[in-house]
């Protein structure tokens, strides 16, 4: 997963309306319901069906720090996805989202100015096309150089570009080097 899933997922967590499970039975029986059946948590986890059952029955309570990422990453991926839906709905139609980085940017400017990329700690939101495109993209399984490249476009537009009001001979914005990448919506 790349820095910006990895963005869109805090932004989804941040919507949910109820903790997941927190006891390790509770989360392995909240999987069983979601895939149905032992062998696909398994697969999901990386562990045999006999752990999956031990974690199920509580015989087993304390899997190794590892497994035990999987399954908070695997539970929390697929808690509430009514909410994130509804969210990401309202983002991408009325709200827009707002991207708070550190990131350096590079660009393509006009002859006689400089483009010369440097460290940049901006927070900007994007209007409900920007977010449209990103979840859209994410949804066809774009990868994060797309992402990156869709979140650029719209800082190249409302920031560096004031909406059309400068720096028209601005052309390709990258989002190279990201310190830290926060979004909300």
């Amino acid at each position: 997963m790349g820095e910006i899933d990895e963005a869109i997922e805090r932004a989804d967590e941040e919507a949910f309306t109820r903790n997941p499970p927190k006891t390790l039975k509770g989360r392995i029986n909240f999987l069983l319901r979601q895939l149905k059946t032992t062998r696909a948590v398994a697969e999901e986890l990386g562990v045999s069906r006999r752990s999956v059952e031990r974690y199920r029955t509580g015989e087993r309570k304390h899997p190794p720090q590892e497994i035990q990422r999987r399954i908070d990453a695997a539970v929390r991926s697929r808690w509430q996805p009514q909410v994130r839906r509804r969210r990401r709905k309202e983002a991408a139609s009325t709200g827009g989202i707002t991207v708070e980085t550190r990131a350096r940017f590079g660009y393509t400017a006009p002859i006689g100015t400089t483009d010369d990329g440097r460290f940049r700690r901006l927070t900007v939101h994007l209007p409900p096309a920007y977010a449209q495109q990103l979840f859209d993209a994410r949804e066809a399984g774009a990868g994060d150089r797309q992402l990156r490249q869709i979140i650029a476009d719209g800082f190249r537009e409302i920031y560096f570009q004031d909406g059309g009001a400068r720096a028209l001979g601005l052309s390709d914005v990258s989002l190279n080097d990201i310190d830290y990448i926060d979004l909300d919506y």
